[in-house]
């Protein structure tokens, strides 16, 4: 089968690899239709991580089932299913707590948590920006799509991770109808947690970014766009709120965030976030940070050698003056994945509004170069092998 597969930075191939198969009873198999590019996956696109080359990218996908092992029961050949980035099994103490995004049976290493499709240090498991995929759990991850799910299949793809991952940024934030909620980041995670919160019936909602294409998306879906490129959103925010602050934040980048001039600062958008939300408020992190960062001792300046390890110059006595609360990690997509599904299908939400390009899975080399050189009008890009 075909497969976009990570050959060392900036470095895709779309080769012939062997095909994925069933390998366990609770197995099924997927002819993938659909697959995004995520944010997350340029981390390894630009060697920030310890991806081993040879992998298959790719955790936003879905498709048809062709083939299904002789334990599962629920999931049926010639179903269109999205599949949760998190691979879970379902019954771990994690899992049975809805914590997929912490399984402790599909991470290999018995001191970590979680595992996912084509990403570093989340197990072994080939991702989907190819032909085939193996679900392992497949009655348990699948998710399955209603009769309209080949007919709109950028709305239902975003399932995957970013629409639950917008929505979950926007639940640790504590996000009620009439807040004032700030996102850090215009990119589709970010645009995702905007989205999420608008839905929710928050008063009033701004992205912070400095891509135009991106803060026009915001602005389309009702956001108020920041170009902290000419705004300091801070003050932005606190002159709107009588000085005090946004209810509640969502940090939707990071730990590659820049400041205006380009330069790498991983604390950047937490920090802003600390000193744009009120006091007592909460803030939600789904931006990407890790324990060892490859390329930060380099890329961050005079914190370089702290940022290598994962640690950042945070404004902690701040927060803790202010009495703010953080939630952090990835999404347990399952979480809310069933809900947001009958949202997309009720067409109260339509998420696709995010594609800028759908591609064949041949031109992945060229996609990832053009989304991560940010150039103007790649705001998201769908693959179909």
């Amino acid at each position: 089968m075909k497969a976009a597969v990570y050959r060392g930075p900036r470095q895709i191939a779309v080769e012939e690899v062997p095909d994925a198969r069933i390998e366990d009873a609770n197995d099924i198999l997927v002819r993938i239709t659909t697959t995004n590019i995520c944010g997350s996956d340029l981390h390894m696109y630009e060697g920030r991580t310890d991806m081993e080359t040879g992998r298959v990218l790719g955790h936003e996908n879905m498709g048809q089932v062709v083939e299904v092992g002789d334990a599962v029961r629920k999931v049926k050949v010639g179903e269109y299913v999205v599949l949760p980035f998190n691979v879970a099994c379902g019954h771990c103490k994690n899992c049975e707590r809805g914590l997929t995004n912490y399984c402790l049976t599909m991470q290999p290493e018995p001191s970590w948590a979680g595992a996912a499709y084509g990403f570093a240090d989340m197990g072994p498991y080939q991702g989907g920006q190819a032909e085939l995929l193996r679900v392992p759990y497949g009655d348990f991850n699948a998710l399955r799509l209603g009769e309209d799910a080949a007919e709109r299949q950028t709305d239902y793809v975003m399932l995957a991770d970013i629409f639950p991952t917008g929505y979950h940024a926007t639940e640790m934030a504590g996000v009620k109808p009439g807040d004032q909620t700030v996102i850090m980041g215009g990119g589709p995670v970010g645009l995702m947690a905007a989205y999420s919160a608008i839905l929710k019936g928050a008063g009033r909602v701004w992205v912070v970014d400095r891509h135009p294409d991106r803060l026009a998306l915001a602005d389309k879906i009702g956001a108020i766009p920041i170009n902290d490129a000419e705004q300091d959103p801070v003050e932005v925010v606190k002159q709107a709120t009588l000085g005090l602050g946004a209810d509640n934040g969502c940090e939707c980048v990071g730990y590659q965030a820049h400041d205006p001039q380009g330069q790498e600062n991983g604390a950047l958008t937490m920090n802003t976030l600390i000193n744009a939300v009120r006091f007592t408020g909460k803030i939600g992190c789904v931006g990407v940070f890790v324990p060892q960062d490859p390329g930060g001792r380099e890329k961050q300046g005079d914190v370089g050698e702290l940022e290598a390890q994962g640690k950042l110059p945070l404004d902690f006595g701040m927060m803790w003056f202010k009495g703010q609360s953080v939630g952090t990690g990835q999404c347990p997509v399952k979480k809310y994945n069933r809900w947001l599904r009958d949202l997309v299908a009720g067409e109260k939400a339509r998420p696709s509004f995010l594609v800028s390009h759908e591609l064949p899975l041949d031109q992945a080399a060229e996609a990832y170069e053009h989304f991560d050189n940010r150039d103007n009008g790649y705001t998201k890009i769908v693959l179909h092998p």
